[in-house]
């Protein structure tokens, strides 16, 4: 390939941002354990392990919470929740006898039974057996509308990196001479039964600096993947480019997303010759899918559109994609949602006639259900469900009439709802059975005000009439758009509430409880905002004389870790147990380590330096200081986790540790960013938790 000058260029910024990091390594004495199976890593880690499982293994405790955690997670009477797909519903189950997990499949009456007759189409267990590899269940794409022809996802350590295999589910067996492709963060979907479009690594400069796939292929049956055809390709830079293909009762619609950040991306058709054309859309649009010849999509931000009109952010849109490949020209724009300050969309999901959209009302759900007919589109109309919790859409099928609803809050267990006529008739078909006595316990939604006056929503999980303060655990997530909705939190109400305790989630900025606007008031410069809120939750505890600050512990995983890592450093005098699950901590070397560069986005890139300054006020493994009074911290990773890597929890433990400081460190082997790969593995994880807050917090 010949070197122009921009690749030349490039490479010469690449030798200056590497000279860079070295010199921002050399100061980081623990950048050694970034090496994420470096031998002096690992031993480090073992002996954190030992140490960690040796104080909470032996408590009294333990046993009786890590019987209750795996009577949870393994119990028999869990809803099998499915899919349902050419008169087949499919269901992925794990118990204490299938460890790594059944791929199987049954029948409707069947599953309405009190046992229903499963037919086993993969074996995990056994799989892993005879090949000697333990392979964890990533899910399954199959070929509609047959459904029979199948391109499995298997992760030989629960990372996020899959192999994939076709696989042929009349004879339960991979298919000799199929589709196949080695472990990589790979994408893959049907076109047609002989044709799928790819995204994985080809080669050098295959990928992003994000290590995703830049480029999208067609590959035909029987020919090697090096002879696919280019579709699409996108930048370095990107985060990703790819391929999806729309499963609509019309037939399929290849298409291919580039990701320009983690937000924004262009979208593509792909035509039968491979050729693309970009959708009219702004970068700040989200595809939603296709139905019935319509394009429907939301935004992000607001948008001045070709025809003049200001359409409003958090709005859900569409138009007629045969009068955009006619005309090549924006159509006539829809509305079929537009939010208030209280309500944002959801989930959009559609049947083979009806479209659902999901709807958060002050952070409970509604479901409406809407038509298109020549355009035209008829006004919603809300599906008859439960309406104080949450209710989602656990399924629909684009090929019929099939649509399933399940119901939940964090008292009530869940009811899962089916109807075979797209909502006009609803049947409850599974309910999950109470696993403590929610009697004792009440819900309460309250407000604390942050630090900019923002008015922050919470829930309140605890003893009814409680005259005092108890221990309390507070959750939280705040990023990416992600909504904590009411959910039945079994493990923390078997293992913590039904203990005399209280738990809270705390709908803080960087969600999407409230739409796009939640989100993005938290993002780069304005991260801080999202601890404020975090914190004033805290602190409105302990005024209103619910807990005190020696009874109050938080818990958060993945971004939840950095906003729990940054809590505790920032206010220590807060809280008195951090579970710091999966986290980022140090956020000046998070773009190094992959897949960070494609969270620039959300937390801003440290390479620039406004961006860099608001970081560095705030990254915990940059701000942990001398001489405080902190609380002990519990941190929880994975060795295979592919997503926030390892480094980070493990960075801050050894920082910690340098300073004299006391914690407690787990890291489990497997698992990717769930750290486990089973429920044997969850439940002594769990357990290892309760018995760290029991202590920490004074709970039973």
């Amino acid at each position: 390939m010949p070197i122009d000058a921009r690749v030349a260029a490039a490479a010469l910024a690449a030798v200056f941002a590497n000279g860079a990091a070295m010199a921002e390594t050399t100061e980081d004495p623990f950048v050694w354990l970034e090496e994420v199976k470096g031998e002096k890593a690992l031993a480090w880690v073992r002996e954190q392990d030992a140490r960690t499982e040796g104080e909470l293994k032996s408590d009294p405790l333990f046993q009786p919470l890590l019987d209750d955690a795996l009577a949870v997670l393994t119990a028999q009477d869990r809803i099998p929740y499915v899919t349902y797909r050419g008169g087949h519903l499919y269901n992925f189950w794990q118990d204490d006898v299938h460890v790594m997990g059944l791929w199987r499949r049954t029948g409707v009456e069947s599953y309405k039974s009190a046992a229903p007759e499963w037919e086993v189409l993969l074996d995990l267990d056994k799989l892993s057996a005879d090949e000697g590899q333990k392979w964890s269940f990533k899910g399954a794409s199959c070929l509609a509308p047959e459904y029979t022809r199948c391109l499995v996802q298997l992760s030989p350590d629960g990372g996020d990196a899959v192999e994939i295999r076709e696989f042929d589910v009349n004879t339960k067996a991979f298919v000799e001479g199929g589709y196949r492709l080695a472990t990589n963060k790979s994408t893959v979907e049907w076109v047609d039964g002989d044709t799928v479009l790819v995204g994985t690594d080809f080669g050098e400069g295959s990928s992003t600096t994000s290590g995703y796939p830049r480029i999208t292929k067609l590959w035909k049956r029987g020919t090697p993947i090096g002879e696919a055809t280019t579709v699409f390709e996108g930048k370095t830079e990107d985060t990703a480019v790819w391929p999806i293909v729309y499963d609509t009762a019309g037939g399929p619609v290849p298409t291919v997303m580039r990701a320009v950040d983690f937000f924004d991306a262009e979208n593509y058709l792909v035509a039968p010759d491979g050729t693309t054309r970009m959708l009219p859309l702004p970068l700040y649009a989200e595809m939603r899918g296709i139905f019935k010849g319509e394009v429907v999509f939301s935004l992000r931000q607001d948008w001045v559109a070709a025809d003049g009109v200001t359409y409003k952010q958090g709005s859900l849109l569409a138009f007629t994609l045969a009068d955009w490949q006619a005309s090549g020209q924006l159509p006539a724009i829809k509305t079929l949602f537009t939010p208030s300050e209280r309500t944002a969309i959801d989930t959009v999901t559609f049947t083979s006639g009806k479209a659902f959209v999901s709807v958060l009302d002050n952070v409970r759900g509604r479901i409406y259900v809407h038509d298109v007919a020549g355009g035209a589109w008829t006004a919603p109309e809300p599906v008859k469900l439960p309406d104080t919790g949450t209710v989602s859409i656990a399924d629909a099928d684009p090929h019929s009439a099939t649509v399933m609803f399940n119901y939940e809050d964090y008292l009530t267990p869940d009811s899962l709802y089916w109807s075979f006529d797209d909502g006009a008739a609803i049947e409850m078909v599974k309910s999950l059975p109470g696993r403590f006595d929610a009697s004792a316990y009440e819900i309460k939604q309250f407000e604390s005000t942050s630090k900019d006056g923002t008015k922050v929503p919470y829930f309140w999980v605890g003893p009814k009439g409680a005259s005092g303060p108890v221990p309390t655990l507070l959750y939280a997530y705040g990023g990416f758009q992600v909504s904590l909705t009411p959910w039945y939190w079994q493990t923390a109400g078997k293992l913590w509430l039904a203990r005399g305790n209280a738990f809270v989630v705390a709908n803080i900025r960087g969600g999407g409880e409230f739409g796009p606007r939640w989100h993005e008031a938290g993002l780069k410069q304005n991260r801080q905002r999202v601890y404020d809120d975090f914190l004033s939750v805290a602190e409105d505890l302990i005024a209103k004389g619910l807990t005190t600050n020696k009874q109050l512990g938080i818990s958060g995983g993945s971004n939840g870790g950095l906003l729990v890592g940054v809590a505790f450093t920032q206010r220590p005098d807060l809280f008195n147990a951090v579970l710091c699950d999966v986290p980022l901590l140090d956020m000046i070397r998070y773009t190094k380590l992959p897949p960070g560069a494609s969270w620039i986005a959300e937390y801003g890139d440290p390479e620039i330096p406004e961006e860099r300054a608001a970081i560095e006020k705030y990254s915990p493994y940059q701000n942990l200081k001398d001489g405080v009074v902190y609380p002990r911290v519990f941190f929880l990773t994975s060795t295979a986790d592919d997503r926030v890597h390892p480094g980070h929890a493990r960075k801050m433990a050894a920082l910690m540790e340098s300073k004299g400081y006391d914690f407690l460190f787990y890291e489990e082997l497997e698992g990717g960013h769930g750290a486990a790969t089973n429920q044997k593995q969850r439940a002594a994880q769990l357990a290892m938790q309760y018995v760290y807050l029991a202590k920490q917090l004074g709970g039973k």
